[in-house]
């Protein structure tokens, strides 16, 4: 771990000193200087970590310093240190962006505490920074691959729609990528620094659902030891995205338009409207307007809803971009498993592109990873892919079965498992979604494997 600089500006030449004595015990590296206009020389040159800056010095004073680094684009924490506190010069420094203040005389062991807290917060701030950064590149519009033409209309709209506070209504078969999209438009958003909070109304009951969205207050029914904060507060400032919309019931919906309304929210149990601010997106696998035709969806919540509707076309509708998605799915396991697998067979391409993928493209992307799973050479063959799409068993699977003709199931289980694990290189987590069963399900077959001492 590198060494953290701290750079002192005081112009008192024995705090200078006990300052960079006490600092230098701690293991920091310590730059001095002796007034606001030499801190900003020295804050551009090194790069400090962090700036312990007196409030008052000649010339440039401490604020006015603080306020020209910030002018030239440097971040780094500064704690203001003074015999002159002041609501108002502490109000001001602060504004600039200052992390604390400490009066003089001050206690060391004070101080060291809050140089430490103020770096490990600035940790934090770049962290929060980079993983921000991933997810606008995971999110973005690169990330979406096609170039069928329906796409190219839906990637145009999500640069449309992103701009404004619309709802949106994404529309397509379960696998489609619909999520995708909704992230894609909040991440380009002016939403983008809020959150984006997912609920998928097909999983939740009414009641749980209506108390997952709007929350309620302690004792609201039996069970509620608490108060819980719904999504809609969770996501204020942000989007929220209803999956599966058309799983809600009719009791919810008419709650869920009145928020749209009114922009305000009733906990369950609540005297009270809250306010808040919410982008909603909703995604549905069924044709809402036949939905309502036959009274299952409330026609004035799909108007609400339906500002902006996206059709989002199944797989088969553009296989124009199976080879395409192919492609990004086998460079992304193969990274991601660290086998070099370089090239899918002209055959096995010609297989992915016939299929019909009734699981859209979260069913090719499974079919892929598992391919990248098996693949023993640097070429995916139609063997490697699920029978049902590449038509073929491999040899070596026929092999296998043949082997197994007279011995017990418990031994064949044993078999695959272990033989998976071997693929997998020992990742428990892939080898289980290959093998249909949880990671604890895996994990206790492979102990009582180790207590019977066959492994």
């Amino acid at each position: 771990m590198s060494v953290r600089t701290v750079l002192v500006a005081d112009d008192e030449e024995s705090i200078q000193k006990l300052l960079k004595r006490v600092l230098e015990r701690e293991g920091y590296r310590v730059v001095v200087a002796s007034d606001g206009a030499e801190a900003v020389e020295v804050a551009a040159e090194e790069r400090p970590s962090l700036g312990l800056f007196d409030l008052k010095m000649p010339g440039m004073d401490g604020v006015q310093a603080l306020e020209a680094i910030r002018q030239q684009g440097l971040q780094f924490p500064v704690v203001m240190v003074t015999a002159h506190s002041t609501v108002e010069s502490a109000v001001k420094a602060m504004k600039l962006g200052a992390h604390d203040y400490i009066k003089k005389p001050f206690d060391v062991e004070e101080l060291k505490l809050i140089i430490q807290k103020a770096l490990e917060f600035s940790s934090l701030e770049r962290e929060v920074l980079r993983l921000r950064r991933d997810v606008q590149c995971k999110y973005s519009l690169d990330q979406i691959v096609g170039e069928d033409p329906k796409m190219k209309e839906i990637l145009q709209m999500i640069q449309t729609v992103a701009a404004t506070r619309s709802t949106a209504l994404i529309c397509g078969e379960s696998g489609t990528g619909k999520e995708l999209i909704a992230r894609a438009i909040h991440y380009l958003s002016p939403r983008m620094d809020g959150a984006f909070v997912k609920v998928n109304c097909a999983a939740l009951s009414e009641n749980l659902l209506e108390s997952e969205l709007f929350g309620h207050e302690k004792g609201a029914f039996t069970g509620a030891i608490r108060t819980h904060q719904g999504k809609f507060e969770q996501a204020d400032g942000g989007t929220l995205l209803l999956d599966e919309i058309s799983e809600m019931s009719a009791s919810v919906q008419a709650k869920l338009l009145r928020v749209l309304q009114e922009k305000e929210i009733d906990r369950v149990g609540g005297r009270d409207p809250i306010q808040v601010d919410v982008r909603v997106i909703a995604t549905t696998n069924r044709d809402l307007e036949i939905e309502c035709k036959e009274g299952h969806f409330r026609e004035d919540l799909f108007y609400r809803l339906n500002v902006v509707k996206m059709a989002f076309p199944p797989l088969r509708e553009r296989r124009g971009d199976i080879p395409l998605l192919a492609e990004h799915f086998r460079n992304l396991y193969a990274e991601d498993m660290g086998k070099p697998v370089e090239r899918i067979s002209a055959e096995a391409m010609d297989a992915l592109v016939r299929y019909d993928w009734p699981g859209n493209v979260r069913q090719l992307e499974n079919a892929l990873e598992r391919a990248v799973v098996f693949v023993t050479g640097d070429t995916i063959l139609p063997a490697h892919l699920p029978p049902e799409i590449g038509g073929v068993a491999p040899e070596s699977q026929t092999a296998t079965a043949e082997a197994w003709v007279g011995r017990t199931i418990e031994e064949i289980e044993r078999e695959v498992i272990l033989s998976t694990l071997k693929r997998t290189q020992d990742n428990r987590t892939q080898a289980a979604d290959l093998l249909g069963i949880s990671v604890r399900t895996l994990r206790n077959k492979l102990n009582e494997y180790r207590e019977a001492g066959v492994i």
